[in-house]
């Protein structure tokens, strides 16, 4: 019994079936005590025209060579460079494979990510995640754009025109003729905005006016100082048979006047308070030169 479990023991593992996945495994190169990996990703930092190099690690368990294929994936993939695009590394080892990142004299400072992807056979993948860091001065910078008011909804759309992802934050406020309809604080938004990316939302607003002229402001801040803000108006109008669109268009005719004249109230408010001018003494003319003589009175005047 105890000399048959001895030769069980000395038997070499069946391999791996066809087709099987072996168990590879591709992360940053490097790790602490016994062997246990410490880096969850590769972080690299630099300023612009600069060349950032670390490691990535290959581990094949299984008793046949194993064949990677490497690329790079995400934002800063264009970036990446390696030594040789495809690697085989021998059976029951672990092979580190250098790469570099060279970072473009025209590379915006901030924040990025990318990838490095590591393809065998059979198709099975394995990435790396690579976060760059670019030095340099930083621009917190944002627009707000587009802003269109239909019915119970408010679309518009933001763009992140610095170089450092943004948390926005919103505020809404509609004046209609009469007042204002809507007010809405200052609220995080659920999303992050990377530099250069472009994002369409909307605000629903349920209890939109059925008849007024409003003017919608979307306001928009984000640490750093980022600030965008964008309006838009609208006629809301309800829906009536054609006999009453009369009475519709009279009433729309009213707001507009209405809102015409509050919109430049605050400027009529300020005209000139000067006294009008003192009215001209009797028989003066109208430019303020003497008044003139008939012909026969000047010359009666004259010989006398």
């Amino acid at each position: 019994m105890v000399l048959a479990v001895l030769l069980l023991a000395l038997l070499p593992a069946p391999a791996a079936a066809a087709g099987e996945d072996p168990g590879w495994t591709v992360r940053p190169a490097g790790g602490g005590s016994a062997g246990r990996e410490t880096r969850p990703y590769v972080y690299l930092e630099g300023v612009p025209d600069s060349v950032l190099q670390d490691r990535i690690s290959v581990a094949n368990p299984a008793r046949t060579p194993l064949t990677v294929r490497l690329r790079g994936d995400g934002r800063a993939g264009p970036w990446l460079r390696f030594g040789a695009r495809t690697v085989t590394v021998p059976a029951r080892t672990r092979a580190d494979v250098p790469f570099a990142l060279a970072l473009p004299g025209n590379a915006t400072p901030g924040d990025l990510a990318g990838a490095i992807v590591a393809t065998a056979g059979g198709g099975t993948e394995g990435r790396v995640q690579v976060r760059v860091r670019v030095g340099g001065p930083t621009l917190a910078a944002l627009t707000v754009e587009d802003v269109e008011v239909s019915g119970g909804t408010v679309r518009y759309a933001l763009v992140n025109r610095g170089n450092t992802p943004l948390r926005p934050r919103l505020a809404v406020r509609a004046d209609g003729v009469f007042g204002v309809l809507l007010d809405r604080p200052e609220r995080p938004l659920p999303l992050e905005l990377a530099p250069g990316r472009r994002v369409e939302l909307t605000e629903p607003w349920p209890d939109a006016p059925a008849l007024d002229s409003v003017t919608v402001r979307l306001r928009v801040t984000a640490a750093g100082g980022a600030r965008g803000e964008g309006a838009a108006s609208a006629a809301y109008v309800p829906v009536a048979p054609v006999a009453g669109g009369g009475l519709l268009l009279g009433a729309l005719a009213v707001l507009g006047t209405v809102a015409h004249r509050r919109r430049h109230s605050r400027g009529e408010s300020r005209a000139s308070t000067l006294p009008p001018p003192s009215p001209a003494p009797v028989g003066a003319a109208e430019d303020g030169r003497p008044p003139r003589v008939p012909g026969h009175l000047a010359r009666t005047g004259a010989e006398s």
